[in-house]
């Protein structure tokens, strides 16, 4: 048989534009098939061992009905299940049905309970205690009313009592105060205010006022009662030597917006049984502040606004776990902004990486820098680029611990603005003159971004969005970034990881497992898909396992202490032992608006033995903060174990 010959080139040419054309035509007429095609390709794809072994999977996590929740906040507990804390989740409704919620999570069994919620935690702080408790301090006194909204003039009124005699006054709710022109005004809640003071100087005897605040509101609507200036008001109902002794004071009496008011109860939430335990409350009402460790095994409470909205000025507090107690730091006063991100050095100083969530003054605080907290000295620390973009950036202790190394990545303007950035710098605090340095920049600009420390001394960084709360960004609606990295110190750089399917930004929270996958909820978007609509908070919850989990047999600890001294040594006995190439103590996360102050990895020495590795925990109570801490051995292939629990004391 004669072959055939073959096609000239113009033919060829012709035939596969002919060819072209008709499959465009298909794809056009099947739009919908040609998507499914795409998507399934696209599963098939990321499903492979070999994607899986260099990227890393995702997997969404099945939450029933019952257990969905607006997670605000999360901590892993040291029996192994996640925290996840929603308070009334920044839903007006449910604070004002008083509808507070808390679930436990079990990475184990996929299991999910529900806890009591006594309060309003939604916006409290939180770090770890060396007993392993959670600290949970602040929260959510009031609701913000936007301007639109207030259809009564309102004000912070300060009620004064000259009178040294007849102890405290109690006045109730609605009790009414009149301006000089006779408009009334109504007190919102009741209001106890202390006798004045005498205070006797030589021959001098001195009156000072006994004084208490609280919110009032108009009692007609409209501007008629707002009030601008400073002025001095009567109560209702006194007379004679009350009425002279006893008034009203209030700078402004306005139609503005009212923010969040700060709760000021406090409590330990309790691991092993699972309950939150009310201690004494807080010297100041906080809502936003940041909670942290001191080497003494103290915690120190820091920003936040108050009961009226209003940013603290600096008026710090600490807790004392063995009294379960708060008092007050007049010595430790220093300002920052809301949620401001610190981190607990070696020698017991901390780092403020100037990583905040916004509420404050735009000037004021927003520098980074080491505050020596026995001494209440503060030492800039210079070289951050683009200094104005720290809002709802994010930043880190990078691993190992003891090289001292703080990474800040991306964020965001000033206020509700639309700019962002994909800067990282990285601050050396072990040089003599610490100095932010240039780092890799992200992918893309990013806010709210979660950074999570792995066993294999990388960083995985997720979520996140480029405008604010997801909101628009160049030109489109929605602005999530689904693409996810993991940062190498070793190399300064990111590798590419896996794509996640769930946008997150504004309240999310993503938290190292003890088997070594990373957890990711919550999310509160601004919008809709489409920009125009109120956004719904994200309650799906993904699971992200690295690319170490597809490397082939994990080590596994077989056996060990529970417990170790700092300086002390101990053996852990596995069957990989001639494997192991390292090991980390990785102090469990405790996170809400991306920030962190409990998440660190620090490196121990290691022997390899017979039947184990005998491993030794450094001695610097500022690079080990006592409490518990996952323990993991990573092999050769930098492939971790499965972590034990261990209590460094």
């Amino acid at each position: 048989m004669k072959p055939r010959s073959r096609p000239t080139l113009a033919r060829r040419l012709a035939s596969g534009l002919a060819t072209l054309v008709v499959l465009a035509g298909v794809a056009v007429a099947n739009r919908p098939m040609v998507a499914v095609g795409a998507e399934a390709l696209h599963t098939y794809q990321i499903n492979r061992e070999s994607y899986k072994k260099k990227y890393g999977h995702w997997a969404r996590l099945p939450v029933p009905r019952g257990y969905r929740v607006n997670a605000i906040h999360a901590a892993l507990l040291h029996t192994g299940k996640v925290l996840i804390i929603a308070g009334s989740g920044n839903n007006k409704d449910a604070f004002e049905e008083k509808s507070f919620r808390t679930v436990l999570y079990d990475p184990r069994t996929d299991r999910f309970t529900e806890v009591e919620t006594p309060t309003d935690v939604f916006c409290a702080g939180h770090t770890f205690l060396p007993n392993g408790n959670l600290l949970v301090a602040g929260g959510t006194k009031s609701y913000e009313v936007l301007e639109e909204d207030v259809e009564h003039a309102a004000g912070v009124m300060k009620i004064k009592n000259e009178s040294p005699d007849g102890g405290p006054r109690v006045f109730e709710k609605g009790t009414r105060l009149f301006s000089a022109t006779g408009l009334a005004y109504l007190t919102r809640t009741k209001v106890t205010v202390k006798a004045a003071k005498k205070v006797t100087h030589g021959a001098h005897t001195m009156v000072h006022a006994g004084e208490a605040e609280v919110w009032v509101d108009a009692e007609r609507k409209g501007d008629g009662p707002v009030v601008r200036e400073p002025a001095q008001y009567t109560i209702d109902g006194l007379t004679g030597a009350d009425a002279r002794n006893l008034y009203g004071v209030a700078d402004k009496i306005t139609r503005e917006k009212q923010e969040y008011g700060g709760d000021k109860t406090s409590y330990e939430f309790d691991p092993v049984a699972e309950r939150y335990v009310r201690t004494g409350n807080m010297r100041d009402h906080r809502w936003y502040p940041t909670l942290i460790g001191l080497t003494n095994g103290e915690v120190l409470a820091v920003s936040g606004l108050d009961q009226f909205g209003r940013i603290l000025p600096g008026r710090n507090e600490r807790y004392l776990p063995d009294e379960q107690r708060w008092v007050a730091a007049p010595e430790l006063k220093r300002y920052f902004p809301t949620y401001p991100s610190l981190h607990m050095m070696s020698d017991g100083q901390v780092f403020y990486s100037g990583s905040n969530a916004g509420y404050g003054s735009d000037t004021e605080g927003r520098t980074p820098g080491i505050w020596d907290v026995r001494r209440n000295r503060f030492r800039t620390v210079p070289g951050l680029r683009e200094p104005r973009m720290t809002e709802t950036s994010s930043s880190v202790l990078l691993p190992p611990a003891q090289d001292q190394k703080v990474m800040i990545l991306g964020g965001g303007e000033i206020g509700e603005s639309p700019v962002s950035t994909a800067r990282t710098d990285i601050a050396d605090l072990d040089e003599e003159q610490p100095r932010y340095r240039p780092g890799p920049d992200l992918p893309k600009p990013a806010r709210y971004l979660s950074t999570v420390v792995l066993p294999d001394d990388t960083v995985f960084t997720t979520g996140g969005s480029s405008g604010y709360r997801g909101g628009p960004y160049q030109g489109k609606p929605r602005s999530d970034l689904f693409n996810s990295q993991i940062y190498r110190p070793s190399s300064n750089d990111f590798a590419t990881a896996a794509e996640s399917t769930v946008g997150r930004n504004y309240h999310s929270e993503a938290i190292l497992l003890p088997d070594g996958r990373v957890i990711t909820l919550g999310s509160d978007p601004l919008y809709d898909s489409t920009g125009k609509n109120a956004g719904t908070f994200e309650q799906r919850i993904e699971v992200f396992s690295p690319p170490y989990l597809f490397r082939g047999e994990r080590p596994v600890i077989s056996g060990g202490p529970g417990e170790i001294e700092r300086g002390a040594s101990a053996t852990f006995r596995t069957p990989q032992a001639a494997r192991i190439a390292s090991a980390r103590l990785i102090r469990p996360s405790s996170v809400t608006h991306v920030t962190d102050t409990d998440q660190r990895s620090v490196a121990l020495e290691l022997d390899v033995t017979a039947d184990g590795v005998e491993i030794t925990v450094p001695e610097r109570v500022g690079l080990v903060p006592s409490g518990w801490y996952m323990l993991f051995l990573v092999d050769d292939r930098g492939v971790p174990s499965t972590a034990r629990w261990v209590r460094v004391r």
